[in-house]
């Protein structure tokens, strides 16, 4: 009885278990009567004659054995099988070929049964919390949560969420100035869950650019209710960061609304990113004007734009090229994230004359675009440079004909004459 009484007893602890783990009822009732069975066969050879039957409400479970009466002489497997005289030691009236079905009391198996059972339990309730808690993350990659630090080593931070679960937050998925003690509460995104040899890790992240975006769709019900986007981000964590936004009426600023009355709706996100300077600029599919307004608070005088290689060569005037430029290079690297162009910053020269010069980028509806680049190949970018460059020079080192030649000199003087 004792035995009986130590396994319902183990029933009950796991049933414990799955309210603290959130491991839904019927799953429950699934994996003890896979656990049972497995047991059985791993005794008999074979659990395809038992009936196992747990009740969850009661606390408690029954086995059943299903075996064919047979003449004592021809008993060959006690598990299979009952002699006609032991089956009519239940009922008087059992008959050759007849199936007797009586209760198994599962303490009667020993000690090492029970340990087994015990085993196995723990065994399958460890691969169900893996699976569940893999499936619960896999859904919130790229949401935020909210977790308790429990643990800070030198490489990474063990939080806890509110069911008890990991979770991991890497050095490197920090801001540099992030500094947390045990029992504070984080809040980051889910980068990832990794799942080596159905072991899942969840990473969380502060520094990713969708922490930033999260942030901004929480503070931001423009963002949230889908009449702003937020169309691109570039983030160096902890100390600036660019996004790009977009607003489809006409009536409503993204970028005022972003950052709110006085700054009232950024304040909140700037301190979560510790100080983290927050650049909001209108986007725009004009990749020179982007490139203008990726680059502010630095004023661009003008841009020559190679698409094809996603270069751009940015001209201002001297005071502004420190920043353009920014900080330790901040400003300028932001803004070739933002724009996904590598930009050149140049230094405009001085003078009326360079002043009024013009690309030649600016007259490939007057001249084929060939031409131009022939002329861009031996060195000569303006309208002025080509103006003053000798002719004969044009004609050998581009490789043009002369009356092409002629046709450009013609459309450039014309141009400043007007």
């Amino acid at each position: 009885m004792a035995k009986k009484e130590e396994t319902v007893s183990l029933i009950d602890t796991f049933s414990e278990f799955k309210e603290l783990k959130n491991i839904d009822r019927t799953t429950m009732v699934s994996v003890l009567e896979e656990s049972f069975r497995s047991v059985i066969a791993k005794m008999f050879g074979t659990d395809e004659n038992y009936d196992v039957i747990v009740n969850p409400d009661k606390g408690d479970f029954e086995i059943w054995r299903n075996r064919e009466v047979v003449a004592d002489e021809d008993l060959t497997n006690p598990n299979m099988q009952i002699s006609l005289t032991e089956a009519r030691k239940i009922d008087a009236s059992y008959e050759i070929g007849e199936e007797v079905t009586d209760e198994v009391i599962f303490a009667k198996f020993g000690r090492r049964a029970i340990l087994n059972l015990r085993q196995t339990l723990a065994s399958k309730i460890l691969e169900l919390e893996k699976d569940s808690l893999y499936n619960k993350y896999i859904e919130k990659v790229g949401q935020v949560v909210s977790a308790e630090v429990y643990q800070i080593w030198k490489k990474e931070m063990l939080l806890l969420d509110d069911e008890g679960n990991e979770l991991l937050l890497p050095k490197t998925e920090q801001i540099p100035s992030d500094f947390y003690r045990k029992g504070e509460t984080v809040r980051a995104v889910v980068a990832r869950v990794d799942n080596t040899n159905n072991n899942p890790k969840i990473i969380l992240s502060r520094t990713s650019p969708v922490f930033l975006q999260r942030l901004f769709e929480m503070e931001v019900p423009e963002i949230n209710d889908g009449l702003i986007t937020i169309k691109r981000i570039a983030r160096i964590p902890g100390e600036r960061a660019k996004i790009a936004v977009e607003s489809y009426d006409e009536r409503i600023d993204p970028v005022g609304a972003c950052v709110g009355v006085k700054g009232s709706r950024i304040h909140g996100i700037v301190r979560e990113l510790r100080n983290e300077n927050i650049d909001v600029i209108n986007y725009t599919a004009n990749i020179s004007l982007f490139i203008q307004r990726a680059l502010s608070p630095a004023v661009v005088s003008s841009i020559r734009l190679d698409e094809e290689n996603k270069r751009a060569e940015v001209f201002l005037k001297p005071e502004e090229v420190s920043l353009a430029i920014g900080k330790g290079g901040m400003n300028i690297k932001l803004a070739s994230m933002l724009t996904e162009y590598t930009i050149d910053v140049y230094r405009e020269l001085d003078g009326a004359a360079d002043e009024e010069d013009i690309y030649l980028d600016e007259f490939r509806d007057e001249i084929d675009e060939w031409v131009i680049d022939a002329i861009k190949g031996i060195g000569i970018d303006t309208a002025k440079g080509v103006l003053n460059a000798p002719r004969e020079m044009l004609i050998e080192k581009a490789d043009l004909e002369e009356d092409t030649v002629d046709e450009v000199l013609r459309i450039l003087k014309a141009e400043f004459e007007e």
